[in-house]
């Protein structure tokens, strides 16, 4: 069965395909990955077992959109706290600690839905991609002075740190607090140097205008 891409669903489809994404929220937060089963989801959403399918392939598939859902939720929240810090570097870490301390108070359902996005399932691929955008855009602001090629640059090597802590952690090699640390230690790596440079450019620009003034 070909799965519906959820800009093609009707307001009805759209409310059914949420009620299953909400379902996955509260199953997961009580009993992690192993309590996401599709005929769970089905009577706690109330939508029929063959019906689901529809919206989602896998199990995976449904856990990687919550986990989509999860992010978005994450931006809309950034956008009405803005970040602290009196750097770029301090407002990124304080972004990525505001998603880790999230994670944090959830773990179970924190678990499943790194489990599901680590998958090899195809129909994870497109809500990794939509994680990553969503990430990258809670970033885009606090970096708006750097080169465009540079943030990029910067944002996606830190979603790769983020994503790659989160499995270990996921997997119990890690504590919260670790991976915490290697994200602060990761941006502020790769942030401070251009973000140094480019207060120096900007000293220098006015520096030349107060000579021809």
């Amino acid at each position: 069965m070909t799965v519906a891409e959820p800009a093609e669903l009707s307001p009805e489809q759209q409310d059914r395909r949420r009620r299953l994404i909400d379902a996955a929220f509260e199953l997961g937060a009580e009993g992690g990955y192993d309590a996401v089963q599709m005929r769970d989801v089905s009577i706690t959403a109330n939508v029929a077992l063959a019906t689901i399918y529809r919206y989602f392939a896998s199990k995976d598939d449904l856990l990687a959109a919550a986990m989509t859902e999860w992010t978005g939720r994450l931006r809309g929240r950034v956008a009405q706290s803005p970040p602290r810090g009196a750097t770029a570097a301090d407002q990124i870490v304080d972004v990525l600690h505001r998603a880790c301390r999230a994670m944090e108070r959830q773990p179970k359902l924190s678990e499943a839905l790194v489990r599901a996005l680590s998958s090899a399932d195809e129909g994870v691929r497109a809500s990794g991609a939509d994680v990553r955008s969503h990430i990258a855009s809670m970033g885009d602001g606090i970096l708006a002075d750097l080169d465009p090629q540079v943030r990029a640059d910067i944002l996606a090597v830190l979603g790769h740190v983020w994503y790659s802590t989160l499995v270990s952690w996921a997997n119990g090699r890690r504590d919260f607090s670790t991976v915490m640390t290697e994200l602060e230690r990761a941006a502020r790596l790769l942030i401070t140097p251009y973000e140094r440079e480019a207060k120096r450019a900007r000293q220098e620009r006015g520096a030349r205008k107060d000579a021809k003034a």
